[in-house]
């Protein structure tokens, strides 16, 4: 598999897909002797069918796998296989160059309320949210022929050692292998450095044939449904109307499909559609935290600021750690602006931040300071995590002289100005 950075990326959070992905692969992290809680899981919205793993601590996970990798186990695959390139030192030389570049060029956007939030004043209502820009995408490491096979079998072995079933990998070949037969049927195998789909699909094959697979564990029902429901999320929020209505047509009444043509609606500014079928959702699970994030949503966009606080409220009841859905019941409540609302969205954004630093915990932030000079400190926390520095340094300066000296927001204004 080819590793392929993008730049001027979009890295999607969203507690409901990252926690997914994190759960399928923790197994793996934990065999490569590596820390899941210290590994960060990146979503690249980018329709690639790609992704890779850098330094050990950063995986990077494009949307296009996501929606075209049609279950859990195959996902894990490519994540071993991923991981047997680190583990075989293949990316050891660029790995430190990849990291820089990538965390330099991230626009992170939040999938929910605040959708690719980006840029502007802190002082624009909620109407003024824009996307980010495209992706540019630059080729920096193609493996060769023997690393792509060791990284396959050390991916294999790492499966083993998970105790997850390594036919994922078959999966995902033969996959791969229908999307690019046609184009590597025309090319001379001893012409190129790095091997064809339908090579590695027979070396794998080989390899498990001597692996009794039948005898490994397969995903359970709840394993299976969640990640269904992350690929219908995916699908409604990035992919067009046309591809939702093809992949989940009015006559598929799953949950999968229904949180689809939801997300969907919402998204093309059908919320009476989007709030039936969310509600549909409550109905038949009322214990999902995600669906009344969704309803929190909706709620929001209809300017029913009431409704939306208690559907998120609801949402922070049924799951742990959600720093993306305090941040937006944040944004909802300094929207809404009762006696005491900007008070909590501050806390809320601070315990957000706690959990998992985030640009937009920082910018709804700065809007609830308001006139307060700790706005100015937020907004320059906001800039530095766009990568942004100068805007960042203009809003450290304004705030470094405003606050009193040596507080909390005081130093930190100080040490961005002094970030090189």
């Amino acid at each position: 598999m080819a590793v392929a950075p993008c730049f001027g990326a979009s890295v999607i959070t969203d507690t409901e897909i990252q926690k997914v992905v994190g759960d399928l692969i923790s197994p793996l992290l934990v065999a490569a002797d590596m820390s899941p809680s210290r590994t960060k899981i990146h979503i690249v919205a980018d329709d690639t069918f790609n992704a890779f793993v850098m330094g050990g601590e950063d995986v990077y996970i494009y949307t296009g796998l996501l929606t075209r990798i049609q279950t859990p186990n195959a996902l894990r695959a490519v994540v071993a296989h991923e991981l047997g390139h680190t583990l075989g030192g293949h990316m050891a030389q660029m790995s430190d160059r990849m990291a820089i570049e990538m965390k330099r060029a991230m626009i992170i956007q939040a999938l929910g309320v605040g959708l690719m939030l980006a840029g502007g004043n802190a002082s624009l209502g909620a109407g003024m949210v824009a996307g980010a820009g495209g992706v540019a995408r630059q080729s920096l490491l193609s493996f060769s022929r023997d690393e792509e096979r060791i990284a396959d079998n050390m991916g294999v072995d790492l499966m083993l050692r998970a105790n997850q079933n390594p036919d994922g990998f078959l999966e995902v070949f033969t996959q791969m292998n229908e999307m690019s037969e046609h184009i590597e049927s025309k090319i001379n195998p001893n012409s190129i450095n790095h091997p064809l789909t339908s090579e590695r699909l027979n070396n794998v094959r080989q390899k498990l044939a001597k692996i009794n697979v039948k005898k490994m564990p397969h995903d359970g029902q709840k394993t299976i449904y969640e990640y269904n429901m992350v690929r219908a999320k995916l699908v409604g929020y990035l992919d067009t109307e046309e591809r939702v209505r093809a992949l989940y047509p009015s006559s598929d009444k799953s949950d999968a499909a229904i949180y689809a043509r939801a997300i969907a609606n919402m998204q093309r500014g059908n919320l009476s559609g989007a709030s039936v079928g969310t509600k549909t959702l409550i109905s038949r699970h009322p214990k999902n935290p995600y669906f009344y994030e969704l309803l929190g949503d909706i709620k929001y966009k209809y300017g029913h600021f009431d409704d939306s606080v208690i559907a998120y409220e609801q949402a922070l009841k049924l799951v742990a750690a959600a720093p993306q859905i305090e941040s937006a019941l944040a944004l909802v409540l300094n929207e809404r602006n009762k006696p005491g609302d900007k008070e909590r969205a501050i806390e809320l954004c601070k315990h957000s931040l706690l959990m998992e630093p985030e640009p937009m915990a920082y910018w709804v932030m700065a809007l609830a300071y308001g006139d307060d000079a700790r706005a100015d400190w937020a907004l320059a926390e906001y800039y530095m995590m766009q990568k942004q520095p100068a805007k960042a340094k203009k809003h450290a300066r304004t705030a470094k002289s405003n606050l009193k000296p040596n507080s909390p927001e005081h130093i930190k204004a100080n040490d961005i100005l002094n970030n090189n």
